[in-house]
């Protein structure tokens, strides 16, 4: 009889520490602020999008094959790039594809104070908008490392912030096979993720094109995929309409 008791409260204590820590992890979770990994969407288009850090000599070529798809892209500058890269900055601007910042200078934001924070955003921001004369609506975290201040910060200047679902690994060195197997797996809402310097992403991507239009996906830049307004975010990064909210045509 003892033992059944000793038993019984074991099992009790382990009940309470269970449902306490899903309470605590859910808590947790309400309070933590997301950026947006996918979106939720009907209509058939996912996006694509690359990071230049380093180099710019593939630049062109990726947004030839881009024109010669019909696709337009989003590129996420790094201030430094911009910096060193001005003609391109333009060039991306006037051929019609979508600018966003990934930091003036690369770092590991969440490492940063909020001030740091507000001066990577605002000053690679403006180094791209002082060429295109266009605002900055879009930031990708370097290394995809965030936390709640990078976030809130990052909208308090009027920034969404943007990972991926869909994650090329095209910086891995793989052959443009291996890089399309990877990325035709992208669903409707689904962002993909890119580098513009990387070795074999000029051969992959008309395999990638392809390989999504015969899945019925027309592929667009970022900043025609997601809402700005009237939306949540679930805790797996979905980016999710408000029911009031109409579809993006």
């Amino acid at each position: 009889m003892k033992k059944l008791v000793v038993a019984l409260a074991v099992v009790v204590l382990a009940s309470a520490m269970l449902f306490g820590a899903g309470a605590y992890a859910q808590t947790a979770a309400k309070n933590r602020l997301l950026p947006v990994y996918n979106v939720e969407r009907t209509d058939n288009k996912c996006a694509i999008s690359f990071d230049a850090a380093w180099g710019a000599d593939k630049t062109r070529q990726i947004m030839d094959v881009c024109d010669r798809y019909n696709v337009k892209a989003t590129f996420f500058l790094v201030g430094f790039w911009v910096d060193k890269y001005p003609e391109m900055v333009r060039e991306i601007h006037e051929r019609g594809f979508e600018i966003g910042t990934h930091s003036n200078t690369h770092p590991q934001m969440s490492k940063l104070s909020q001030s740091d924070v507000a001066t990577q955003l605002s000053v690679s921001s403006k180094k791209i908008y002082d060429i295109t004369g266009t605002e900055v609506k879009l930031f990708r975290p370097p290394f995809g490392d965030y936390n709640n201040t990078l976030v809130s910060t990052a909208a308090e200047q009027g920034l969404l912030t943007v990972q991926w679902s869909v994650d090329s690994l095209d910086w891995k060195g793989l052959s443009a096979k291996e890089i399309a197997t990877r990325v035709q797996k992208a669903q409707s809402g689904d962002i993909i993720l890119c580098h513009n310097n990387s070795d074999h992403i000029v051969e992959a991507l008309p395999l990638v094109f392809e390989a999504l239009a015969l899945k019925g996906l027309s592929v667009v830049p970022v900043g025609e995929l997601v809402y700005y307004d009237n939306y949540t975010i679930n805790a797996a990064g979905k980016q999710i309409p408000n029911a009031s909210t109409n579809d993006k045509g």
